[in-house]
């Protein structure tokens, strides 16, 4: 049956995704011929792959959307790494095909030999994201310079890591002070802040948004939400089955979660932003405690996985037993990591080091 609607809420069909695309236009007031224009706002593993969820899924309508990535610029990908890479590219015959149909193969080569100096937003225009090499992507349109990506956005993806969400977020209030039209903004991050004035209380990534956008429209916050879920990025973009929840106000979750699902990725959308986004920074911290207790006593927690129910805690249960964080707790547990090692701590992909005192560890990818 064209374009039929199953009960989980996917929509399969010839016509099914154009649909989708078109009926989230109309509630952003955008007329024929005028480009509903999505970025994402950082370049980590969960980030680039939400980009290039949405491109595969929409960006073959180019008349009616524009997806793009921003990251910083400058970032070098090392010698071993860029080997690793040439490895990845030759063992995947459509990816060895597509760079070599846009005439991007040479420079793998040359900087496989050590001839020339490959960076991060380079490859990530070929669909390599450094944080998860042995994944390719769809090749991403990237922007470097964060006023261009941001100041006509109609959805603003928050890919960053709680730790750098603040900042740039205020970076961004700069260039929305002139703005007519009021954004949506759909966070990824998974981590908190914790703060003693007036009274001790945690302060959530969206939380840290809101109050960062101080231009004289503002942001309301019906129009900033969270999304997150018990997923590992590289197997949401190897299709396999995942599902998250789009958590906030009535008016964007039910349309968004509408927008985002694929056969392979179901989103519900559930009113409960905070407990879902504190639940999500929180269940970092009791990772890198159990990859500890694993490490240090041969006991996982993950091994009786019957007693965790319930959808909040089956993000918890996941990032346990996959996670970087759980990763990391094991290497802090044997004294595998030093602070010599820098902020950047390479392995089960790549992990934020040791974090500020305010700072919760860095959101899963």
């Amino acid at each position: 049956m064209v374009g039929s609607v199953h009960v989980n809420g996917s929509v399969h069909g010839a016509n099914g995704t154009e649909e989708r695309l078109d009926e989230l236009r109309r509630l952003l007031g955008k007329s024929d011929g005028d480009l509903l224009k999505i970025v994402s706002i950082g370049a980590g593993a969960w980030g680039s792959v939400f980009a290039a969820l949405l491109q595969d899924a929409y960006g073959h309508y180019r008349e009616k959307v524009q997806i793009r990535i921003w990251r910083r610029p400058g970032r070098t990908v090392d010698r071993c790494t860029a080997e690793h890479l040439f490895e990845v590219i030759n063992s995947r015959e459509d990816v060895l095909r597509r760079l070599i149909r846009r005439c991007a193969y040479l420079k793998y080569v040359e900087a496989r030999l050590g001839d020339r100096t490959l960076y991060a937003d380079e490859i990530l225009k070929d669909g390599f994201c450094l944080n998860m090499i042995e994944t390719p992507l769809c090749p991403l349109k990237v922007v470097t310079n964060l006023q261009e990506a941001v100041w006509d956005a109609d959805i603003v993806v928050n890919g960053l890591p709680s730790t750098e969400t603040r900042e740039v977020f205020e970076e961004i209030s700069k260039y929305w002070k002139e703005r007519i039209s009021v954004p949506v903004i759909i966070s990824l991050a998974k981590g908190i802040e914790a703060s003693l004035d007036p009274i001790p209380h945690i302060i959530t990534p969206t939380q840290m948004i809101s109050s960062a956008i101080v231009s004289p429209a503002g942001v309301p916050t019906e129009n900033i939400l969270y999304l997150g879920g018990p997923n590992i990025a590289s197997e949401i973009y190897n299709k396999e089955y995942a599902n998250a929840r789009i958590c906030g106000s009535n008016k964007w979750r039910k349309p968004l979660a509408k927008f985002l699902r694929q056969p392979h990725f179901i989103v519900w959308d559930n009113s409960d932003l905070v407990t879902h986004e504190v639940m999500g920074g929180l269940k970092n911290v009791y990772a890198i405690g159990a990859g500890m207790v694993a490490a240090l006593t041969n006991e996982s927690a993950t091994k009786q996985p019957e007693k965790l129910a319930g959808p909040l805690l089956a993000d918890t249960y996941v990032t346990l037993l996959k996670g970087r964080n759980a990763w990391y707790g094991q290497m802090l547990a044997k004294g595998e990591l030093s602070p010599d090692m820098g902020d950047s701590i390479k392995g089960k992909g790549m992990i934020q080091g040791a974090p500020s005192k305010r700072h919760s560890p860095s959101p899963e990818g």
